[in-house]
């Protein structure tokens, strides 16, 4: 089969929703995928229909933010559209906000119109006539001089507790013989924080809420309450964990809430950072649960099961399968499928049916279906979407492990090869590491920007994905021996691992590539820093400076578990364990990306390592993405732009060995981006889409 190309690379389809209907009958799946043409993200829902095994078209247009929802009957899908809501480009405080429902029986889509709040989440009622949504109330900052503008709502969204952001709940009841007329708005109650899932609990009359915050500062701010319907005044907080809960989702009867928790770090020495865990709350006695206890992986995901147990999806390693509870035994059963990774997996409320998402490195992501959770070798895909991959030549892998010679940890990784030279030997070499620090190297096919070994493979790298300590599925312990040292224990099993495939004879020493985005790029600069070996540098999204960075970016209380304490409290980790002070070190061909909003990993990071290479006369390159964030998600055109910039980078340095001042020997004197440069970058959005 022919080599994927660069621009094939791209054209790939995820699937971030799957959900059976409450009859079984049908299965609602969304689709992600780059709109060339529109400069965007495509998200589109379809309906799948499981006895005639037909997909039919409901939207092209879905909100990248939106949860679909059954309702109760399975006769409406509630959901809401990218012209509305939290994706509203305008600051206008008239525009009328929208819940759309899909009507199975009519095939239409109907817009309810719920008022001019910005939508959070919605849940439906224990029937198809009400819904329950929760808004986000902006114009609480100032309602008297009737102030807002884009300085307060950037303090909004990133600085909550200074100008906190409330939240409203209302009930809309459905007009089914004129779903066209506005709806009316019950006021249920007003909390102090920002919704980020809301549940109706039908046998207590009660909803369930989590709060959130976009500034991971105070712990407190994410918690699960209840709000007694028949007594709206009472809003009781279930959790107190320092962690955040997410999935929330109920038992078949509604007597349990299952949610993961996702550890975000602590400096008060209570809890330890751990691996994503499942929890059951019963919401009769408040009993809490912990499921896979014995696990010793992540558990990436769940679905509840007809009959009161779980699906989990479990991963360790690089792999990731499905086992199954039951809530009245601790037992965890394997179920034995392929090997690869489960991205999603949806149970239907009678014995039997479940539908998942997968994907290894070999095979391309789709959807598949299987009558009972015994037959999924046997299952069938329902989709083809990637189709096109299928019929592509993708490289070869293998796993590959080494031991940290400093304390014998084993370590291991993915080795991805050129075509037809699975197991060569003096092969270059590129480094590409996961970001996280909390994420893995997978037995998956995700084919994105910040996912790209596949294609450098394709361009005749052998690529090393490293799961370095700090990576989850790997145990707890592993996960948090980063903790003093997030830079140098990681880094130095890197290192080993380098090491250990220039003495097994497959590197060649002398091509030696390194790169990474978001921790991924934090660890690329610190590379650099402690070896002049690598021939080239790819950075992205990476910190240099970790006091200033944490007095900037939105989450503070992560990056001050790992360094151990607040600047003042640990500051010789802060120093040790930062690049800008070895950065007289560097020799190594840097290239940089950022985007130009990014407040989780703050933009002017890259600028001081863009400078400070620059004075140092290092070859150095910084592109900035307008408009963009840490999760570069506006533009798929960007993504692309980054790799095909690295890959250049790539060609032209990766291949040169290093003079004795440790630069590219025949290189051509430093590049730097100067002040006009960067300005011209920042606001010349056309020119950037036009290259």
């Amino acid at each position: 089969m022919p080599n994927l190309t660069f621009d094939e690379f791209f054209d790939y389809t995820t699937f971030p929703l799957l959900k059976f209907s409450p009859t079984a009958r049908h299965l609602l799946i969304q689709t992600r995928c780059p709109s060339w043409n529109t400069s965007s993200y495509e998200n589109t829902l379809w309906l799948y229909d499981i006895k005639n095994q037909t997909k039919k078209l409901i939207t092209l247009n879905l909100s990248a933010s939106s949860k679909p929802k059954w309702s109760p009957s399975g006769d409406y899908i509630a959901l809401t559209l990218k012209t509305d809501n939290s994706e509203n480009k305008t600051n206008d405080k008239q525009t009328e906000q929208h819940i759309y429902l899909y009507s199975l029986i009519s095939d239409e889509l109907f817009s309810i119109q719920i008022g001019k709040d910005i939508l959070s989440t919605f849940t439906w009622s224990d029937n198809d006539s009400s819904l329950y949504i929760a808004t986000i109330d902006l114009w609480s900052i100032d309602k008297e001089n009737d102030v807002y503008n884009d300085e307060w709502k950037d303090v909004i969204q990133y600085r909550q507790h200074v100008v906190p952001s409330n939240s409203t709940i209302y009930r809309i009841d459905l007009n089914f013989n004129n779903l066209s007329l506005p709806v009316e708005r019950h006021v249920v109650r007003n909390v102090s924080f920002l919704i980020n899932e809301l549940l109706y609990v039908s046998y207590e009359k009660q909803l369930i809420v989590s709060s959130v915050s976009k500034l991971i500062e105070d712990l407190n701010d994410f918690e699960l309450y209840s709000i007694d319907l028949q007594n709206t005044l009472k809003l009781t907080r279930l959790t107190n964990n320092e962690v955040a809960e997410i999935e929330l989702q109920l038992s078949i009867d509604g007597h349990h809430l299952f949610f993961l928790t996702v550890s975000l770090g602590t400096n008060k020495g209570k809890f330890n950072n751990t691996q994503y865990r499942l929890y059951s709350l019963n919401l009769i006695n408040g009993q809490l649960t912990r499921l896979g206890e014995t696990f010793q992986g992540n558990i990436n995901r769940y679905a509840i099961k007809y009959d009161f147990g779980v699906y989990i999806l479990g991963q360790l390693g690089t792999e990731v399968h499905i086992y199954t509870q039951e809530l009245s035994t601790n037992d965890l059963i394997h179920h034995h499928g392929w090997n690869g990774t489960y991205e999603l997996i949806a149970s239907s409320n009678e014995n039997g049916p479940i539908a998942f998402v997968y994907s290894s490195l070999e095979k391309p992501m789709e959807v598949y279906f299987a009558n009972n959770i015994n037959q999924l070798k046997s299952a069938r895909a329902i989709t083809n979407e990637n189709d096109l991959f299928n019929q592509r030549s993708l490289p070869q892998t293998k796993l590959y492990s080494w031991i940290n010679e400093d304390d014998h940890r084993v370590i291991e990784g993915i080795l991805h090869y050129p075509p037809g030279m699975f197991e060569s030997k003096n092969l270059s070499l590129l480094v590409l590491i996961h970001g996280g620090p909390y994420w893995a190297s997978l037995n998956r096919l995700e084919l994105a920007w910040h996912d790209w070994a596949s294609l450098a493979a394709l361009e005749g790298w052998l690529v090393l994905e490293p799961n370095y300590r700090g990576s989850t599925g790997y145990g707890d312990e592993f996960l948090n021996e980063i903790r003093y040292r997030p830079l140098s224990r990681p880094g130095k099993d890197i290192l080993c691992g380098v090491d250990r495939l220039i003495k097994d004879g497959i590197v060649d020493p002398h091509r030696l590539a390194v790169g990474g985005y978001s921790y991924g790029g934090f660890l690329t600069n610190w590379l650099i820093t402690q070896t002049r070996h690598f021939n080239v540098a790819l950075s992205g999204a990476g910190v240099v400076d970790y006091a200033s960075a944490w007095g900037m970016m939105d989450v503070p209380v992560p990056l001050s578990y790992l360094l151990g304490g607040f600047p003042w409290e640990t500051p010789n980790i802060y120093q040790n364990e930062a690049p800008i002070y070895h950065l007289d070190r560097i020799r190594t061909p840097t290239h940089i990306i950022t985007g130009e909003k990014d407040n989780r990993v703050p933009t002017p990071q890259s600028y001081i390592l863009e400078r400070g290479l620059h004075y140092l006369g290092v070859p150095v390159k910084l592109i900035i993405f307008p408009k963009e964030g840490h999760s570069m998600k506006d533009n798929p055109w960007h993504g692309k732009i980054k790799v095909r910039e690295e890959l250049k980078w790539l060609r032209k340095y990766g291949n040169q060995s290093l003079n004795d001042n440790g630069l590219s020997s025949n290189s051509e004197q430093p590049t730097s981006t100067y002040a006009l440069q960067l300005y011209m970058l920042l606001f010349s959005i056309v020119s950037i889409k036009n290259t």
